[in-house]
């Protein structure tokens, strides 16, 4: 993938997303997966994953990815902002059903994966617990541990949130229908199938990881791995067979 600077990508108009370059970052890859599943092309842009990112800083406010620019509209970042942002962009196969109920399960099922404290965030703790074991850990990861709320207290309890956020999705599931809402996709399964290669890597022929990668996502615990039910890995692999282009497209041309 060609990742635009920030200060080129600004310039233009259309659909710009910024990414994590070179990294299959979940929250940005969900956004990917969204994007495609509507039709809509965009452009990337470039994303120092822990990194400074002050040109980004300046444009969108913020420094992390993803973030969307449709034209001059203001930028879009948050998980919830994004969704919305994509439906407004192309309403057909909404990912945010018009009813409450509906939009009210699909809103808190995504937050579980993507929001703060979630699958992701507690995930990410672990990943960053043997980098933060170093005497003087990079200044990146400096970063990110304060970015999640990084303390041998939080990782402790990761574990048990991540087991309990699995058996609610699991539940969620076990409805008729193949997806979460029934017989539609929606942004939680897009959501659930970035993220849960945090739990269990996909195939190197699906997502060509570097090593360290794929060690640094390979380290969930017994009790994680054991709440990945059949249920949840037949749904991720049914989305990916489907609705999502592989092998994943994010290392940098």
């Amino acid at each position: 993938m060609k990742y635009l600077p920030v200060n080129e990508a600004r310039q233009l108009p259309g659909l710009r997303l910024v990414l994590t370059a070179g990294v299959p970052g979940p929250w940005g890859e969900a956004a990917k997966y969204m994007l495609q599943h509507k039709g809509l092309a965009y452009v990337p842009v470039h994303q120092d994953g822990g990194g400074a990112n002050t040109a980004l800083r300046d444009w969108t406010g913020q420094t992390s990815a993803p973030a969307a620019v449709q034209d001059d509209l203001p930028p879009v970042s948050h998980w919830l902002d994004l969704i919305s942002f994509i439906d407004r962009l192309s309403p057909h196969k909404p990912l945010l059903p018009q009813d409450a109920a509906s939009k009210l399960q699909v809103i808190g099922l995504s937050n579980l994966i993507a929001g703060v404290d979630g699958l992701g965030w507690n995930r990410r703790l672990h990943m960053l617990a043997p980098l933060m074991g170093m005497d003087e850990p990079p200044e990146a990861i400096l970063r990110l541990s304060e970015k999640y709320g990084w303390s041998d207290h939080a990782l402790a309890e990761a574990d048990g949130k991540l087991v309990d956020i699995c058996a609610v999705l699991d539940r969620a599931l076990a409805q008729d229908g193949d997806y979460f809402l029934g017989a539609v996709p929606c942004a939680t399964d897009f959501h659930w199938a970035a993220f849960s290669g945090m739990l269990e890597p996909l195939p190197q022929a699906v997502n060509p990881m570097s090593e360290w990668m794929r060690t640094a996502w390979s380290n969930a615990s017994d009790a994680v791995l054991a709440g990945l039910t059949s249920r949840l890995v037949a749904h991720r692999d049914m989305m990916f067979e489907r609705h999502i282009t592989t092998p994943l497209d994010y290392l940098e041309d």
